[in-house]
C-alpha cells in the first residue's frame, strides 16, 4: 500500500464523551468559572465556563500523557505546574517525564525538569511566591531509583534541589504547605514497589516528615506520641489546616490505621477514626484534604467521597457522579467552590458537593482494547476503565454520533472483545472477574439484545484467595479471539488455551499450561499491611494469543512471565519458541511482563 493513501487519512474524534480517571484537579484562585484537571492518560484539560465545556491544553507540548499532579498558583493564577506520571500506581500505570510549567494559564508549556522521577504525587507552591515550588516525587513504580523524594525550586523550576530523600526504594507521595506559615510543610514518604503479580505497600521507610524552614531541614515525626507504633507503615495522606494554625491531618495505612489529627504541628497526635470507609485499597486512594473555611471539616478520597465536620470523629458520604475518588481542590476563599477527580472524570460543585457538573462531556475515557466489526457502516467496540464496554457506529445515523447510538455489548472495563464476522454478529466480551484469577465472559446478540454468561470455568473464591488454588488462571484482560478461518471457532486463554464451537456454551482445553507456573507468583497480592486481590495481579497467564490469518491451525501464545509457544496442528502439540537470553532479558532472572513500562 502506498503511503499516499495513509497520508490522506485524518483523525476524527468519535467519542465517547464519557470521562476517564482523573488523578489531579485544580481551580483558578481568581476566576470562579475556570478549572483544570489532569487525566491518567489524556493530558491537561481546562474549562472556562464551570465545566460546561472542556478543552485540552497540553497536546503538542507534553511528551507523556499521564498526569499525577496539578498546581495553579495562588500567588499568580497564570502560573501552572503539572507533574506527569500518575502516582496511583496500578499494574498498568503510565509513567511521566517530569514537571511542565505554564505562565500564560495553559496556552503554552515548557518542561522544567525532573524527567526521571517517573511518578509525581503532589505539587504545592508558596501562597505568595509562584517561583517557590515543591514536588513530591514517588520515583519508579517497578524498581529502585534515586530520583525520588521532595524536590524544591526557588526560581520557578529553572533549578531543583532534592531537599528530602529517604532511599532509592521509598519516595514522596504527598506534600502539604501550612498557608498560615508557608515555611512549615509536611511530607509523606511511601515505601512501595509494583510487581506484575503484586504490590508491596509499606515498610520501615514510610513515614511523616516536617520542615519549619521552607525545606532546608526536615524532621521525622513518625515516632511522635499518638501515631501507630508499628514496624511498618504504608501510604499516608497529609493535610495542613488553613483554618486553624497547627492542625494537621494524617490518613495512615497501618494495622491500626485510619485518621489521625494533631493540633500542635505534629508533635502529638490523636486517633480520631478507624472507619472502614477511609481504609479501602490504600495504594489507590488515601488522600485527605482540610477544609480551609472550617477547622473541624476534613475530606477523604476513597472508593467513596467522605467528609467529617466534627474533627474527624464521624463521617458521612458525599455522593459523586462516579466512584473511586482521587483528588480534591477547595477554593481557599470560597470553600463551597470545589472540583473533584474520580475514575469517571472531573466534576465541579459550587455548593460544597450537593450538586455536581456532568462527567459526560470529557473525551478522556481510557480504553484497554478497541476493535471493529465488518458491517457497513462498521461499529467500533472498546472496554473503558472502571466502566462498561461500549459499541458505537463509525458514522452518525442522524448527522452525528450521539448517546442514542451507544450500546453496551457485554464484557466490562478490562476485556478483549471479539465480534463474529457473520450474522447475527454476536459479540464476545471478557472482563475482570469477581475474585482473583476468575475470568468473567459474556456473549451479546445485537438483534435481540440478549446477554449470556459464557464464563469458561465459573469459580468464585472472593478477593482473599490466591491464584494457586484456582483451576485456571485468567488475567483480568485475558485474550479473546475468533478464528480468522472459522467464524464458529472462539478462543479464550487462561494459563491454557480454551476453544468453543457453540458460542461459549461449552469449552475444550487445547493446550497444556503455557506459562512458567511459578507458585511464588501465585500467592495473595499485597502486604506487608494490606492485601490487593481484584484480578489485575493474576500472573502466570497467557497474555497474548493469535491464530495466524495466513495458515489455518497455526497459533501463537505469549505468557506474561516471558514464554512464547507455537502450535502448527490446531493445538494438538505446542513448541516453545521463546527468544534466547542474548535477544531478550532473562525473565527468570527478572520476571516481568514485556509490556510493563518501567
Amino acid at each position: 500500500m502506498g503511503t499516499e493513501i495513509l497520508d490522506a487519512l485524518r483523525w476524527r474524534n468519535i467519542g465517547p464523551f464519557r470521562g476517564g480517571r482523573v488523578p489531579a484537579v485544580a481551580g483558578d484562585p481568581d476566576d470562579p468559572a475556570t478549572f483544570y484537571f489532569g487525566a491518567c492518560a489524556g493530558g491537561v484539560w481546562k474549562t472556562e465556563n464551570a465545566g460546561t465545556h472542556w478543552h485540552n491544553i497540553s497536546d503538542g507540548y507534553f511528551k507523556t500523557a499521564s498526569i499525577g499532579a496539578l498546581e495553579v498558583c495562588r500567588a499568580d493564577g497564570n502560573v501552572i505546574y503539572a507533574g506527569t506520571g500518575e502516582a496511583n500506581i496500578r499494574s498498568n500505570v503510565s509513567h511521566g517525564d517530569g514537571v511542565y510549567k505554564s505562565t500564560d494559564a495553559g496556552k503554552t508549556w515548557k518542561n522544567v525538569g525532573l524527567e526521571n522521577t517517573r511518578h509525581i504525587g503532589e505539587i504545592v507552591t508558596h501562597p505568595e511566591n509562584a517561583d517557590i515550588v515543591y514536588v513530591a516525587a514517588l520515583g519508579h513504580a517497578w524498581g529502585r531509583n534515586n530520583d525520588r523524594g521532595v524536590f524544591r525550586s526557588q526560581d520557578g523550576g529553572e533549578t531543583w534541589e532534592k531537599v528530602l530523600y529517604k532511599s532509592d526504594g521509598a519516595g514522596a507521595i504527598t506534600i502539604s504547605i501550612d498557608t498560615n506559615n508557608p515555611r512549615i510543610l509536611y511530607a509523606a514518604i511511601w515505601q512501595v514497589q509494583r510487581y506484575p503479580w503484586s504490590i508491596e505497600s509499606g515498610g520501615p521507610e514510610s513515614g511523616i516528615w516536617r520542615t519549619t524552614d521552607g525545606g532546608d531541614t526536615w524532621e521525622e515525626l513518625t515516632s511522635n506520641p499518638g501515631l501507630p507504633n508499628e514496624p511498618a507503615l504504608g501510604k499516608i495522606g497529609i493535610a495542613a489546616s488553613s483554618a486553624r494554625p497547627g492542625r494537621v491531618w494524617a490518613l495512615i495505612e497501618a494495622d491500626k490505621g485510619g485518621m489521625y489529627r494533631s493540633d500542635d504541628y505534629g508533635e502529638n497526635w490523636e486517633y480520631t477514626s478507624d472507619d472502614p470507609a477511609l481504609r479501602t485499597r490504600h495504594w489507590y486512594y488515601t488522600h485527605v484534604y482540610a477544609d480551609p473555611g472550617n477547622e473541624e471539616a476534613v475530606w477523604v478520597m476513597e472508593q467513596r467521597l467522605s467528609k467529617s465536620i466534627d474533627g474527624g470523629k464521624t463521617w458521612h458520604q458525599v455522593p459523586t457522579p462516579h466512584g473511586d475518588n482521587h483528588h480534591l481542590w477547595i477554593d481557599p476563599y470560597d470553600p463551597d467552590r470545589i472540583i473533584e477527580g474520580n475514575d469517571g472524570g472531573a466534576v465541579i460543585s459550587f455548593n460544597g458537593g450537593k450538586n455536581w457538573s456532568t462527567i459526560m462531556n470529557q473525551p478522556t475515557a481510557q480504553f484497554y482494547h478497541v476493535t471493529v466489526d465488518n458491517q457497513t457502516p462498521y461499529y467500533v467496540y472498546g472496554s473503558q476503565q472502571d466502566n462498561s464496554a461500549m459499541r458505537l457506529p463509525s458514522i452518525g445515523f442522524n448527522g452525528s454520533i450521539n448517546w442514542q447510538n451507544y450500546q453496551v455489548p457485554g464484557g466490562g472495563e478490562s476485556g478483549h472483545i471479539a465480534v463474529k464476522p457473520v450474522e447475527p454478529y454476536t459479540v464476545f466480551g471478557g472482563s475482570v472477574g469477581s475474585g482473583l484469577g476468575h475470568g468473567r465472559f459474556r456473549a451479546w446478540t445485537p438483534s435481540t439484545d440478549q446477554t449470556r454468561n459464557i464464563t469458561v470455568w465459573p469459580e468464585f473464591y472472593g478477593f482473599s484467595s490466591p491464584t494457586k488454588i484456582h483451576k485456571y488462571r485468567f488475567q483480568w484482560t485475558f485474550p479473546v479471539e475468533i478464528s480468522p478461518h472459522d467464524p464458529e471457532k472462539l478462543y479464550a486463554t487462561s494459563n491454557h488455551v480454551h476453544v468453543s464451537y457453540d458460542e461459549g456454551a461449552s469449552w475444550d482445553v487445547i493446550s497444556p499450561d503455557l506459562t512458567r507456573n511459578d507458585p511464588a507468583h501465585q500467592e495473595l497480592s499485597g502486604g506487608p499491611i494490606s492485601s490487593e486481590n481484584v484480578g489485575a495481579e493474576a500472573y502466570g497467564t497467557i497474555f497474548a494469543f493469535k491464530e495466524s490469518p495466513h495458515e489455518k491451525g497455526v497459533m501463537y501464545a505469549g505468557s506474561d512471565d516471558g514464554l512464547i509457544y507455537i502450535s502448527k496442528d490446531d493445538g494438538k502439540n505446542w513448541n516453545e519458541i521463546t527468544p534466547p537470553e542474548n535477544v531478550l532479558p532473562n525473565p527468570a532472572a527478572n520476571p516481568a511482563r514485556i509490556s510493563v513500562f518501567d
